[in-house]
């Protein structure tokens, strides 16, 4: 259990990280899905040169649950199955340190399809 700091400072952290992502939406022509993968790459090449992982001690949640941990898990399920298997690590990975969030958004953005109608952006 943590303390309320650490509460604080995942909120900050994530919420901060939320922030950045709600500005690009409204102030530019990007769309959500280009920000996602912005995220994603933007916490693979973090977590890829070791940035990112001291975020990771420092907010906890906060940085584990946005996208850009999901990024971050990716790199570091390749650099240890690169580790152990060698070369076919590469493409195996990163699917295997991220299978269950992989899943669980599958799952979720299915039955979400089922309650809304999901529209471009104008």
């Amino acid at each position: 259990m943590g303390t309320i700091s650490d509460y604080i400072w995942a909120f900050l952290v994530g919420g901060s990280l939320c922030v950045v992502g709600q500005i690009l939406i409204d102030k530019t022509k990007l769309t959500p899905a280009r920000i996602l993968v912005a995220y994603v790459v933007a916490g693979v090449f973090l977590g890829a040169i070791g940035l990112y992982q001291p975020l990771v001690d420092f907010a906890g949640a906060g940085a584990t649950v946005p996208l850009t941990g999901f990024g971050n898990s990716l790199a570091k399920g390749v650099k240890e199955a690169v580790d152990s298997q060698g070369f076919l690590g590469i493409f195996t990975g990163g699917l295997k340190a991220t299978a269950g969030g992989i899943c669980v958004a599958v799952v979720g953005s299915f039955l979400a399809s089922l309650i809304f109608k999901p529209k471009d952006k104008s």
